[in-house]
């Protein structure tokens, strides 16, 4: 990774791995989610990113 900060957060929520993709839905870090992870995440922490 480039961004020194940005590995690090990974690194922070993937036990200690850089591991990808690493997602955040509203602080809700998830590490190599399935798409019904990520859009369970989004409806019930963001449902405003969602298209009406």
């Amino acid at each position: 990774m480039r961004d020194k900060d940005a590995a690090a957060f990974v690194r922070s929520v993937a036990d200690g791995n850089e591991t990808v993709p690493t997602v955040t839905v509203a602080g809700h870090a998830m590490v190599t989610p399935s798409k019904r992870q990520l859009l369970d995440t989004v409806c019930e922490h963001a449902p405003h990113l969602l298209a009406s």
